[in-house]
């Protein structure tokens, strides 16, 4: 990151804000607008990552200059077999979404996030955590090198699952 220091913190519930810039960049991860702001609010599949934060079970973190400007944001919920996510492994595995704002990718936020947002499922004993990436997303490579494995195939994503 430079010169610029960064801090990650758990989400808390004031950071929804925060979550749907980072989840619109997750969404959006090719460069290309596949989905408004508002397309993702209207979506239930889409919506669901986000509604209602931080309800029992959800937990995250932000990463933000020392100057509180967000970098991005990491967090995992838990979903029900009837409202299963993309990455939905088990109803108690929570699923993992990430972004990194634009002008921040490559500097290390998003290893800084998953580290931190790893280190909360560990604390909380958790089994594992699930998610799920499309084909030719460059965040595979890091979802790798944390010793995330395939574990399942939904269209052009594969699901990937973390053990603690």
């Amino acid at each position: 990151m430079g010169n610029e220091q960064m801090i990650i913190r758990g989400a808390t519930a004031d950071d929804l804000s925060v979550l749907a810039a980072a989840a619109y960049e997750a969404m959006n991860w090719s460069g290309e607008a596949r989905f408004t702001h508002e397309q993702i609010m209207r979506t239930p599949e889409l919506s669901h990552y986000l509604e209602g934060w931080r309800r029992p079970g959800d937990f995250g973190v932000v990463a933000e200059t020392a100057d509180a400007v967000p970098l991005g944001a990491a967090w995992c919920r838990i979903f029900a077999v009837e409202d299963a996510g993309y990455g939905f492994v088990a109803p108690e595995i929570p699923e993992l979404t990430i972004g990194v704002l634009p002008g921040y990718r490559g500097r290390g936020v998003g290893t800084a996030l998953m580290e931190g947002l790893i280190s909360q499922g560990v604390s909380k004993g958790l089994q594992a955590i699930s998610l799920s990436v499309k084909d030719g997303n460059r965040a595979r490579a890091l979802y790798e090198c944390l010793a995330f494995r395939k574990v399942g195939r939904n269209g052009g994503s594969d699901t990937l699952l973390l053990e603690l």
